[in-house]
Formats: structure tokens, sequence, C-alpha cells
């Protein structure tokens, strides 16, 4: 059978590998045969081969299978796994300051120092490898910042420093190297080389849809691998170190089966309504579909968290438009379902694509349709129609080699050859070191201008396109010059203190001295010279300052001595409010704080014995002649210089005070003539009789609280 319209492709996986015969003919494609073989020992891990020769054995038993029917198969199609791809965020910083308008050039410039510090990133993860070691295939930007602040464009903008924010995506190399070793083991060349990803996004989402936000998510048994696509081209890619063997794993557990049978168990949940298994105890259990998948949905929702997270990561903090679902994986049961809830999509926005979905596609009769196949489809198809490739290109006389996926730039070249781009700028001028408030402050430079980028002995920028045997030299840019700064740009608000003080308010200016010597703001700097600006910090100093000091003065604590003890009050002692708070004279003071000073005050005897909780007098209320009266008697009297005091004398702060405290006794009938005059009567008898609660009593009757009292004359 002659073989050479036929194309060989190969999807090496974690659990397993898949191999393809597709033959392209009238506009079709045409998937002739398929061979399906998984792993005899974990020879791969998160898309890296770890057993060259186990890999080979495998490649060799499905290209041995193919031949027997197709003939001899000599090249492949093969992709690098998504899953060895490598993410890294990064920001870099820069000052801005006294520079021209930031341009196109200045932000490529910025992005691709990011990039640099993503893939140093990376290599400090590995200690084995060096930032070289890989290839950035795409990076997204996340967020510019000016001066702390997120701005959508950076272009034409000014301030004190700008920023930006990218996340990357990267490949080792070592990645292409085994691949190539297993491949020739297996007597195969390669004949082209694509990403997973790239390659079942090209046969699911063709560049007319790449417009849209759409993620791809390919799960695996070991890693589930992501690309999204927006503004016409792919954008970013990922990995989830999570997919179907974390399920696999949660049946095994449940229902204590080895692994194999777990996995056998798992996939019948996509198509049976009834389970049964036998467990290594040996005893044959059968279960409904919907209990299985109850049991096993903290490790689904574990993956759909897992997924959604890195969907999140990768695109911004918001959720892609839709995603499709593809891999062996992507028929976990309830995973779309609640991958769409996670990421508050409509259920109809998660779908599983298999290969019906790929346009202009047949299938010969014995070739299974499903998610599995969409990857090894799309590196057939794919590899045929972009293939990647290496280019080499000098870079100031070094040869560089670069991995051919997309549109290769300058940019590109420079990250290849390892030039640090944060070293191609002019070095800011001489910097000058000055104390502020005993602080010493270092003020850099003037920034250093652009580099020079020449392609081929002409002017070129970072975004233009480079083909093979480029010349490319860089040129450092020129050095900036030492800062010409006033004390005002130092300090910059000469500060000042407005605080309202019991109803006025109070402004005070900060005091400035420039080695000890007073000066104004427009002042410019010299290396080493000692600026101090002083304002008061404290209700104190304020106070001193604006001459109200004396205030403090009557801010005494209040106490007497009684008897032989001294009486603290702390009610009528001094007080500071600070904005409604009371505070003490060392309180910080800011600009805006509203002061009230009440100073001591002086209490009568009765506000003292009220505070004090004494009792002056002792009281009965009672009711003559139906009208309601109080009975008083004396029990406490203050004496100060043996002058007694009345309830309305003034206390003053530090007084030597005396007491004389009479007992307690019952009022009677008698107390009330203390109270009220009796008129007695002009004419008739002078007899009369007294009356309590209209029964008669004498004058020694004890009284209660609400007696009714009355003298009825006779």
């Amino acid at each position: 059978m002659d073989n050479k319209d036929l194309t060989f492709a190969l999807d090496i996986g974690t659990r397993s590998v898949v191999g393809l015969i597709l033959k392209e003919e009238d506009g079709f494609y045409y998937i002739i045969d398929t061979v399906i073989k998984e792993h005899d020992k974990r020879a791969m891990l998160d898309g890296q081969i770890h057993d060259v020769l186990a890999v080979a054995n495998v490649i060799l038993s499905i290209k041995n299978e193919l031949e027997q029917t197709h003939g001899s198969l000599n090249k492949v199609c093969v992709a690098a796994a998504g899953r060895a791809l490598r993410t890294e965020r990064a920001k870099v910083t820069t000052e801005i300051k006294g520079k021209p308008m930031i341009q196109k050039e200045d932000i490529l410039h910025l992005e691709l120092m990011a990039v640099q510090i993503a893939q140093k990133q990376l290599a400090e993860k590995y200690d084995s490898e060096r930032a070289h070691h890989y290839d950035c295939v795409g990076y997204s930007v996340l967020h510019f910042h000016l001066d702390n602040q997120e701005i959508g464009s950076l272009i034409d903008q000014q301030g004190e420093e700008a920023s930006v924010e990218i996340i990357a995506t990267f490949l080792p190399k070592v990645v292409v190297e085994s691949l190539l070793a297993a491949l020739n083991r297996a007597g195969l060349e390669m004949e082209a080389l694509t990403l997973e990803p790239i390659a079942a996004i090209n046969v699911l989402i063709p560049a007319s849809m790449r417009r849209l936000n759409v993620a791809l998510v390919d799960i695996g048994a070991g890693t589930s691998d992501i690309a999204i696509t927006d503004f016409g081209t792919i954008i970013s890619y990922g990995m989830v170190p999570i997919a179907g063997d974390e399920i696999t794993e949660a049946v095994s557990d449940e229902f204590l089966l080895d692994f194999p049978k777990a996995e056998e168990a798992k996939r019948q949940l996509s198509s049976q309504e009834k389970i049964i298994v036998t467990d290594i105890l040996g005893f044959e259990t059968e279960m409904p579909r919907e209990e299985v998948i109850e049991k096993i949905s903290p490790s689904i929702d574990k993956l759909a968290i897992a997924i959604k997270d890195e969907l999140l990561l990768l695109n911004n903090g918001i959720a892609p438009k839709a995603i499709m679902l593809v891999g062996g994986g992507s028929l976990t049961p309830k995973l779309p379902e609640k991958l769409a809830a996670l990421l508050q999509l409509p259920t109809n926005r998660v779908a599983i694509r298999g290969i019906d979905a790929i346009n202009q596609l047949k299938l010969a009769d014995h070739v299974q349709k499903g998610p599995e196949l969409v990857t090894p489809i799309g590196i057939a198809v794919s590899s045929k129609q972009n293939p990647i490739q290496y280019i080499s290109v000098k870079v100031n006389d070094r040869s560089v080699r670069l991995f051919h996926m997309k549109t290769l730039t300058i940019a590109d070249s420079l990250l290849a050859s390892g030039i640090q781009l944060n070293k191609l700028y002019g070095k800011p001028g001489m910097a000058i070191m000055v104390e502020v408030n005993g602080q010493t402050i270092t003020i850099p430079g003037n920034q250093g201008s652009s580099p020079v980028i020449r392609k081929n002995d002409s002017i070129c920028f970072l975004d233009d396109e480079i083909k093979h045997g480029d010349n490319i030299i860089v040129e450092n840019g020129q050095n900036g010059s030492t800062p010409v700064i006033p004390i005002s740009q130092i300090i910059d608000e000469i500060p000042s203190k407005s605080v309202s003080v019991n109803g006025t308010i109070y402004t005070v200016q900060a005091n400035i001295l420039l080695n000890n010597q007073e000066t104004h703001e427009d002042v410019i700097l010299s290396d080493r010279d000692k600026i101090s600006c002083s304002i008061p910090k404290t209700i104190e100093e304020f106070l001193e300052k604006i001459n109200l000091q004396s205030e403090l003065s009557e801010l005494k604590p209040f106490s007497i001595q009684l008897d032989e003890a001294v009486v603290p009050l702390d009610v009528f002692s001094g007080k500071i409010y600070k904005n409604g708070l009371q505070t003490t004279r060392n309180s910080n003071l800011e600009n805006g704080d509203i002061l009230v000073i009440k100073p001591t005050k002086l209490p009568t005897v009765e506000e003292f014995v009220k505070e004090t909780k004494m009792m002056l007098v002792q009281s009965l209320p009672i009711t003559f002649n139906e009208k309601s009266i109080t009975l008083e008697k004396s029990i406490t009297e203050f004496y100060r210089n043996e002058k007694l005091l009345s309830h309305k004398d003034v206390l003053l702060n530090g007084d030597r005070v005396t007491t004389k405290r009479k007992a307690v006794e019952p009022f009677i009938f008698q107390d009330i003539f203390i109270a009220i005059d009796i008129d007695v009567p002009t004419s008739g008898t002078s007899k009369f009789i007294l009356l309590k609660n209209e029964q008669e009593v004498s004058f020694q009757e004890p009284l209660l609280p609400g007696d009714s009292l009355s003298i009825k004359w006779l």
C-alpha cells in the first residue's frame, strides 16, 4: 500500500500513547486507523519523558502494529505536551520621572523585562536549570500601573513610576530533546512538531473563532492542559496537575479496588446506569451510577475548582465566554455542570467536544469516536499546517537558535540570547544622598536613554519580524545625569497643622532648616545636605507653639482631704477631649483635630456628696392633711476650719474637710413640726388628737413612707 499520502501522528500522554493514521483527500480528513497503548510503567510525568527506553518501546509497538496494515512508517508528527508548559507571573517597575512621555517601544521593553524576570523565577524553581533552557512561547499583559494606580495604557503617560505585570508561558528545551531521543530509538524521524494545546485548538477553534474569549481544557490522566483564545489569537496556556487519575484514585479508595479495576469502573460511569465491581477481598458489589458519583463527588469538585482557578489566572481574573472540554478525563460525570456553576456560566457554555465537532472529518468504520482523539487528530492536522521549526540568527555576533512556533520578533531573539534587557538602558546618573529629619534618602540620578537596535545595519524595533540568518546588533543607551532637586520635591508639601481649640482655629506652619540654618523650599539640594522639617506632634507641643500652655495648668486632678483620707474625684478633674474622646496632653495631634479643654471644676458640697454617694440627710415621704411633704433629718455635717458648710458651699481643690455623722433613727409623728407650721384655731377648744392613717396615735408614733397624717381639733 502506498503510504506517501498518509500522516502518522502520535499523542504521547502520561497514561497512554495514541497512534493515528490520517489522510487528506478532496478537502476532507480521513482517520484511517488508530492504536492506543498504555505505558507499562510510569515513564511519563507532567509531560516530561522520564524513561526514554520505556516510552520508545510503546511507540515502537504502535508503529509495528500500524505498519502491518499500512506499510512502512518512518516519519511522525508529534506534539510537545501542553502539561510541560510552565507559567510564571512577574512584575517590573521603572522610574519614569523626568523622561519623555512613554512610547510603544518603551512599553515593549518593560514587558520583555518582566518576561525575563519570569524566566529567571522559573529557572530558580528548578535549581538544575538555567533561564536560557526555557523557550518563552507566549505572554499576556495582566495589568499596567502608573504611580501605583491601574491604568489601561501607558502610551503618552507621565508620572513618577510605571509598572507592568505579565503572565508568561515557557517550554523546557529538554522536553523536545527527550522527545527526539524516544522517536530516534523507535526508528522514527520527527516530521513536524506542535504543542498539544495548539493542536487541539486548531481543529476545534479555527482562526475565525479566536476573536472570542474561549477556553479549551484537555483533561488527560495526569494533568489538565488549558489554552485560551481572544483578540484573534491564542493568548495563554496553562496546566493543572490534576486530571482523570484523581477520579480513578477516588473510586479506588471508596470501593477498595486496585487501580486498573477502578479505572474500568470509572469508565462505566459514562455509559451504564449500574456499576458492578469486585474489590480486593473478592466481594462483588452492584451500585447505581448516581450513588457512585455521589461518593466520589469531592474529588470531582477538587478537579473542577483547580481548573476554575487556573482559568481565572490565565484569563486575567474573569471567566471565558465558553469552555470546551476534550480528552478522556472530560467524561468525568457532572464535571461540565460543576465547572459552569463555579464560573457562573450558563450550563450550555461548558461542553464536552469530541471529534464530531471537527469540520470535514471522516472516520473508518472501526475507529471509535471520543474526546480523547481530538488532540492526536489536531497533531496530525496542525503539524502539517503550522509545523514548528528552528531558525538561527546572530545577536551581537553570537548565534542563537529560536523555537519557531509563531512569527518571531527582535524581542524573541533577545530573550533567547540571554541578554539582560534591564541592562540595555543607559545607567541612571549619579545619585545624591540627603538626610531628612535624621533619615537618609537617596535621590536617584536621571534615567538613561533607550538602547539602539539594528537588524542587518538598519534601525529596528522590538516588534520587528526576524528571519533565518538575520544579524542583530544591540547598543546600550546613554547614561543619565545627576539630579537637580529642590527641597520642595523632597518634602512634597511643606506641612501645616490647623486645630480647633475650644472653638477657635489655630494654624501652625512647619519650620525648615538646611544644615541647621533656616531656609525655604526652593533651595536646590547638594549631596549630603541635612534637612529638618518639624511641626508640633503632641497636644502639649501644639499648645506651647500657640502660647496656650497656660491652659494645661488648669488640668490638675481634683481631690480633698476628708477626715483622715484623701478622696480623689476624676469627674471634677481637668480634662482634654480630642474629637470627642478623652485623651492626654502627650497624645498625637493631627490636622483638623478638634480640642476641647475643660479646666478643673470646683464642686459644691451637694455635688461632692452625690459623686461620693455619701448621705447628707435622712428623708421620708408622707402626706399631711392630704398634702405630700418630705421629712428630712441631717445625718452628715461638713466643716472646713471648724466652720459648718451648707449644701451650696464650694469645695476647693486640696481642701481639708471634716465630718460629723449622726445615727440614723426612725421618724416619729412629732418630726412633722420641723417641716410644717401648725395653724392653731383662734377660737374654740385647744384640744386635738393626732391621726395616722385615720387612727389616733401619740407624738412618739413611728412613721413609715407614705403614711397619711393629720391633726384634728376638738
